[in-house]
């Protein structure tokens, strides 16, 4: 599944054609993908203006100009294509390729835009994406966005925080991380690689990292900053580029070659000095690549 960086991706890649364009028409051509498309969904946002691309956690968000938004989530095989003229992007980062099979374009916005008429098409074999509407300013109370911890890129993300998240927690370090009740976007990569970079093991208990008088202790500060790292490299990247999602200027991105722990099982560990091996653990039914030797 896409995470943070990835949908960040897209939204930066959508952006020069979307943002300022008038949705001539939207054209659904299936009556649901995860979940049944808003009521008269073609019929709202057809006529619409496009204001701004947002992005909150892994949602991306289409600002309209009557107040209202379009939430679209990839799922774990959604992209969105441009098509203007001959040419066609899918912007985004993956390792594998979209697809671009007709059969599986469910929403094409028709637009008209100061670079003149596009379309933008959003494709998904297996249909785990989903697009909603809601009024902008209802948006913290969407059941989409309800509940959603901030964001790893803001400020409100802090190492006093995240220590009043964990007090008392025996809940292994990973699962606590990957909970978006305490932070909103992070995904098994990214927290894997966080973890790594902040030398902490992802079995130990949350509450380890919080002293006794609820304080953050120093690993939790070194965790934050690499929380905040890892994501702002992957985004300068372009995203991870698990599926090949490639750029709207039509090239990879390549962080997934920089990944330090995320998939080296049996490799060496590269923490300078360390001389372990990256091993890897299942937990709650996801895959967690570590080094025992400097995570502790």
């Amino acid at each position: 599944m896409p995470e943070l960086p990835e949908v960040e991706t897209v939204r930066r890649g959508l952006a020069p054609t979307m943002e300022g364009a008038r949705i001539v028409r939207l054209e659904l051509r299936r009556n649901d993908l995860r979940f049944p498309f808003p009521d008269d969904f073609a019929a709202r946002a057809s006529g619409r203006t496009i204001l701004s691309l947002g992005r909150r956690a892994k949602y991306l968000l289409i600002d309209l100009d009557d107040g209202s938004t379009i939430i679209s989530h990839l799922g774990m095989s959604g992209s969105f294509r441009i098509e203007a003229g001959p040419a066609s992007d899918v912007p985004g980062d993956f390792h594998h390729p979209r697809s671009k099979d007709e059969k599986h374009d469910h929403a094409i916005f028709h637009l008209d835009g100061p670079a003149g008429p596009s379309q933008v098409i959003y494709n998904d074999p297996r249909r785990f994406g989903f697009m909603d509407m809601a009024e902008r300013i209802a948006l913290d109370v969407n059941p989409f966005l309800l509940g959603l911890g901030p964001e790893p890129t803001g400020n409100e993300l802090s190492a006093a925080y995240l220590a009043k998240r964990f007090v008392g927690k025996s809940q292994p370090l990973k699962g606590a991380l990957l909970d978006q009740k305490n932070i909103a976007g992070l995904g098994n990569i990214y927290v894997c690689e966080a973890l790594w970079r902040a030398h902490l093991k992802p079995t130990r208990a949350a509450a380890s990292l919080v002293t006794k008088t609820g304080r953050p202790t120093a690993q939790m500060e070194l965790l934050v900053a690499s929380i905040r790292d890892v994501i702002a490299d992957a985004i300068k990247a372009g995203g991870s580029s698990l599926r090949d999602h490639i750029k709207a200027d039509g090239s990879l991105g390549y962080f997934q070659h920089s990944f330090s722990v995320y998939d080296r099982e049996g490799q060496p560990c590269r923490t300078p000095g360390c001389g372990g091996t990256v091993a890897r653990i299942v937990q709650a039914g996801r895959s967690t690549f570590y080094c025992p030797v400097c995570q502790k």
